[in-house]
């Protein structure tokens, strides 16, 4: 820090430096992240109220308001409008959230002190951090054909000990929803809490479903599920950060609740206190100006680009991990080894991703990649292929 401030444009301009070193989505290289360019009118409400602190709801009543209503309404989008929860962060702070509520309320019931939970080998990775931070033992359930969770191997690895079950809804490396009808009905036969991640999925599968897509229910509809997370600043189009967490009952927030005895609410449940509005007013900015149908748009455009890349790749040799379920494409190379191939088209500018099971090229179809991105890719692909 210097002694004496520098002047704003000074500011401005060293600032530039940096940014130019970052990456743009509106660029197109950038094909494996599961964001995306934020919409400019949630930018301008997010910028807006920066200075609102839903950690002290009671100093924010109208901020407070938007959160309950962003909440209410995603619910309705997840087949509940009772549901209750927070604006968060993202997609590790909620599942973080759902497995305390659910350590919390089999201690509460059932007197377990150390708990387990059961993941499937496509759980995201923050899982491992929630079971670390919160004291629980992490067991891996197999995965199936279609590198879903194997329920069988679930129902061999449930005991006396389990405290949740966990299941996806768009897993992060191939996109695939877990069969959860099947699982929302084992988890009510063993009267265990299941959580579902729906990070990425949540607001695409909805619409897709309205499309005529032939995925299986993944939310509240079921009468199994206790919790879910979603993720606005996915295919939400909220700037980062902006998760949520949503419970069935009020119980599951009240049984991690603690005492704030010097803030304007008496009792708080989420992790961290202090809290920006900026995430929650932005989110119902854009939802409210996308409405369903905006959307729909977006989720019908981005499995066209999906199912455009598939067939590409096929045509150029490459093959699919598995035909796309949601926007999300693996492959590999007949060629080259994974790891090469995503080395020469970093030295090409595309930047993907690998995905660890199977290891495999891993591209996210987000609303910022066009069919002319897809084309360029390709013929970049082509080249490394031929060279």
């Amino acid at each position: 820090m210097h002694r004496k401030g520098l002047s704003q444009q000074e500011i401005f301009d060293q600032l530039q430096q940096y940014h130019e070193k970052d990456m743009e989505y509106v660029s197109g290289n950038i094909l494996g992240s599961m964001c995306t360019c934020a919409h400019p009118i949630a930018k301008k409400v997010y910028c807006d109220f920066l200075d609102s602190n839903l950690g002290d709801p009671g100093l924010f009543k109208g901020t407070k308001q938007l959160e309950d209503e962003v909440i209410k309404n995603i619910g309705v989008l997840l087949g509940d409008d009772a549901v209750c929860g927070h604006v968060i962060t993202g997609g590790t702070e909620a599942n973080l959230m759902a497995i305390r509520a659910a350590r919390n309320l089999a201690r509460q019931n059932n007197s377990i002190d150390s708990g387990e939970i059961i993941v499937p080998k496509s759980a995201h990775f923050s899982f491992k951090k929630s079971a670390d931070i919160l004291g629980v033992q992490l067991k891996e359930a197999s995965l199936d054909d279609e590198y879903k969770i194997d329920l069988n191997s679930v129902q061999e690895q449930i005991s006396t000990k389990t405290v949740a079950v966990v299941g996806v809804a768009g897993t992060t490396e191939l996109g695939k929803v877990d069969p959860i009808p099947e699982l929302s009905n084992l988890c009510l036969d063993e009267n265990i809490y299941l959580h579902i991640d729906a990070a990425f999925g949540g607001f695409i599968i909805p619409f897709l479903k309205e499309m005529g897509y032939d995925i299986p229910e993944f939310d509240f509809r079921l009468k199994g599920v206790s919790s879910i997370t979603i993720d606005p600043h996915k295919m939400g189009l909220t700037p980062i950060p902006t998760g949520c967490i949503l419970f069935r009952e009020k119980k599951f927030l009240e049984v991690m609740s603690i005492e704030t005895p010097y803030l304007t609410e008496k009792l708080q449940s989420t992790i961290v206190g202090t809290r920006s509005g900026a995430s929650a007013a932005a989110t119902w900015a854009i939802m409210n100006y996308m409405g369903f149908e905006g959307y729909l748009e977006i989720a019908s455009r981005c499995m066209n680009t999906t199912d455009f890349l598939a067939r590409k790749l096929r045509r150029a040799g490459f093959r699919l991990v598995s035909s796309p379920e949601l926007n999300i494409v693996t492959f590999t190379s007949p060629k080259i080894s994974v790891t090469e191939l995503a080395q020469k088209l970093k030295q090409k500018g595309w930047v993907v991703s690998v995905s660890s099971y199977p290891v495999a090229i891993r591209i996210v179809v987000m609303p910022h990649i066009s069919r002319a991105h897809i084309l360029r890719f390709i013929e970049d692909l082509k080249n490394i292929h031929s060279s």
